[in-house]
């Protein structure tokens, strides 16, 4: 039985919102390289589904599409976990992660100890249309380099001792 990769980039979105498929888009773009040690799934998903999916890997990228208004669409960014509360209405796909996170842990479930969210501001992530924005689309590659370095940073704190 083949062992499961210890790191999972975690795709959130919804492929007839637009700009919503942000992060879909990127971490497909990131797939066609497949990178070792790394399985990659896509979710619509939120709230509990979201331990589901996190259940079982020591590392974590969730890659996503936020409407806070606060940085210009096409900004990339990592979201800390302080700035969670701040995105539940511009997120849906985050509400309550830091809970659910800490109450996984007291349930004994396995989630990931090193958690990265990387980001993509968009203008409106519930507009019903396929296809990316002009700005979305333009700012995609920025995107899949910050996915691929978030990743490399996770494959290297797993590999340093401690």
């Amino acid at each position: 039985m083949k062992e499961r990769p210890h790191t999972l980039l975690l795709a959130l979105g919804n492929d007839l919102l637009g700009d919503d498929a942000v992060g879909l888009e990127a971490a497909r773009e990131v797939a066609r390289s497949r990178p070792d040690g790394v399985e990659i799934v896509e979710a619509a998903a939120g709230g509990f589904a979201l331990l589901d999916l996190l259940e079982g890997y020591r590392e974590a990228v969730i890659v996503d599409a936020v409407a806070t208004g606060t940085f210009p669409p096409g900004t990339v960014r990592e979201v800390l976990p302080e700035e969670f509360a701040d995105l539940a209405p511009a997120s849906p796909h985050y509400t309550g992660l830091p809970h659910l996170m800490q109450l996984a842990v007291q349930l004994g479930m396995t989630v990931p100890e090193r958690l990265k969210i990387i980001a993509m501001e968009v203008e409106d992530p519930h507009l019903l249309r396929e296809g990316l924005s002009e700005t979305a689309r333009a700012a995609l590659p920025t995107l899949v380099h910050r996915l691929r370095v978030a990743l490399a940073e996770v494959a290297l704190a797993h590999r340093l001792p401690g």
